[in-house]
């Protein structure tokens, strides 16, 4: 048998397994606004477009649109995150409603709802602006995050950790979750994976992560390495994987696919791209970091886990806006 056929039988029967795992995405919950429109002139007010509104759309975002993801894919997932006592607040808790999604992890906090606003005309983004109060959680408000945790860990098979720099990925968290993910695969037997989508200030809050995906210009500022060529590439990862412990890190790299480095392995795996367009490259690590946990979820190995991740990002940065990757294009990607 041809063992390019065997390799995708094999994955396709994973992918057929997603449905009987749970996962769960701890990070920045945001709400994504898109403004849809038309432009046939300039303003005589100043040099900019006048955008002509047709429609518009409101998505789950930031760790949100991982479990968006998560759920496409066929697989189970509930948030720990906050959100405002807003209404964008109570927007984000229908979305939710509509992809049946628990929310007893969202805490309703003291701040507002983050929201990112794209006004998109003609298929390109004109201009975003963003709504937000960021920094760390008060007490009482961390304090319900850590409850969450301590109560509910234990029914998922694999973490997310989604970090948006907005301030609920805290040292605080990280420390309390490690010492939960440690004690529940003393009394399981196993690891619980974790995968973190992280941004690159404080990264000793992810020693001991099972895989990391930074982009290439975030793994360049974590590993103070410029990366210019696959020498450079593999001396960050490296760099990262060396300063926290981690089993493995994935560099994700737009147009030029993913670099993998596994275990002790001193060389990169790569990954070339699958996508045939690029239209819109937003949300693209939120596909990623999900398939990829769902993948190790399932019992994947680390390499083909990233090939279905890889798979699935050439899928989403085709479409326009926020997006998510259905289990049967990702199916029909690998026949």
């Amino acid at each position: 048998m041809d063992e390019s056929k065997t390799k995708s039988d094999k994955l396709t029967t994973q992918i057929q397994r997603f449905a009987d795992v749970r996962i769960l995405v701890i990070g920045d919950v945001i709400l994504d606004q898109f403004i849809w429109g038309n432009v046939s002139r300039i303003s005589p007010e100043a040099p900019v477009p006048v955008v002509n509104v047709t429609r518009e759309e409101l998505l789950l975002g930031g760790s949100a649109n991982v479990l968006r993801n998560i759920i496409s894919l066929g697989g189970s997932c509930a948030l720990c995150g906050i959100i405002g006592k807003d209404p964008m607040g109570d927007e984000l808790l229908a979305l939710m409603e509509q992809v049946a999604a628990p929310v007893d992890g969202l805490i309703r906090g003291e701040r507002p709802t983050t929201i990112k606003t794209r006004v998109v005309a003609q298929g390109q983004q004109v201009v975003r602006y963003d709504r937000e109060k960021a920094g760390g959680p008060n007490k009482k408000t961390l304090g319900s995050m850590l409850q969450y945790l301590d109560q509910h860990l234990a029914e998922f098979d694999a973490v997310v950790v989604s970090d948006y720099a907005k301030g609920v990925v805290n040292e605080q968290l990280m420390a309390h979750l490690h010492r939960l993910l440690h004690e529940f695969r003393s009394a399981r037997g196993q690891a619980i994976p974790l995968v973190v989508d992280p941004k690159p200030n404080k990264l000793h809050r992810f020693i001991g992560a099972t895989v990391i995906t930074p982009n290439n210009f975030e793994a360049s500022q974590m590993s103070g390495k410029a990366i210019k060529d696959e020498e450079s590439l593999l001396a960050a990862a490296r760099q990262i994987r060396e300063d926290i412990a981690c089993e493995a890190v994935l560099i994700t790299r737009g147009e030029a696919g993913m670099a993998l480095l596994e275990g002790e392995n001193n060389r990169l795996i790569t990954i070339p791209t699958m996508a045939q367009e690029v239209f819109d490259v937003t949300g693209a690590g939120d596909t990623v970091a999900a398939t990829l946990s769902l993948g190790l979820a399932v019992g994947c190995s680390m390499t083909d886990a990233a090939v279905l991740a890889n798979h699935a990002a050439g899928i989403v940065v085709g479409k326009i806006g926020t997006a998510s990757v259905r289990c049967a294009e990702l199916l029909t990607a690998l026949s």
